[in-house]
């Protein structure tokens, strides 16, 4: 059976050079891009695998690429690396149809595992999340403080900005968010934004 290929796209050659190492070392056939431009003009279609590209890219950046690729028919299943701060550029991503974002500096695991869903889902593209619905139901358990926080959250505020919008404290800001990503079970900020997106609550 062939290795699972991933298409990465990154104008950091060290950044491809160690996301090269890591996929290989992982068993993952691996195909490098320095730019946008290059993945679109070499990828054959129908092409086969995954795509793991950085938001933000001189030419055209992650979003314009995962447009383009999707206006020339292309559904391969995108994961988009991104930098702090960067949710509201991820949540734009996950509109325009990537799968998953993951922050930098990230895990080797953490990658590992959101390819290996991309491609999983890229497999089964009809496949619906079983724990959507969960979280949806969860979301159903929020007070309307703890809503409107979640809500600023997906958007990309910080505490403070949060904070001054809702006129309560960073501090109390920091209490709801504790309380809500309890009572949504969201591992993290990313997952808590990935699953409101598909949601349609972002």
């Amino acid at each position: 059976m062939a290795a699972d290929l991933v298409h990465v796209v990154d104008d950091d050659p060290a950044m491809r050079d160690s996301v090269a190492f890591l996929l290989d070392t992982a068993g993952f056939e691996v195909r490098l891009y320095e730019a946008g431009t290059e993945l679109l003009g070499q990828l054959p279609k129908p092409s086969r695998g995954a795509i793991l590209t950085d938001i933000r890219m001189p030419g055209i950046d992650g979003l314009e690429l995962l447009r383009r690729l999707r206006a020339a028919g292309q559904n391969l299943p995108v994961v988009m690396m991104t930098g702090h701060g960067d949710v509201p550029l991820a949540v734009e991503a996950m509109k325009l149809g990537a799968c998953d974002f993951i922050e930098k500096p990230f895990d080797d695991e953490a990658l590992l595992q959101a390819l290996r869903s991309a491609l999983e889902r890229g497999r089964s593209v009809a496949a619906v999340d079983p724990g959507l619905q969960e979280f949806v139901r969860r979301v159903g358990t929020l007070s309307e403080r703890e809503r409107q926080v979640l809500n600023h959250l997906v958007a990309g505020g910080t505490s403070k900005e949060i904070g001054r919008a809702l006129d309560i404290s960073p501090r109390t800001v920091e209490i709801y968010r504790a309380k809500l990503m309890a009572k949504t079970q969201a591992a993290n900020l990313q997952e808590l934004v990935r699953w409101a997106v598909l949601a349609g609550l972002a």
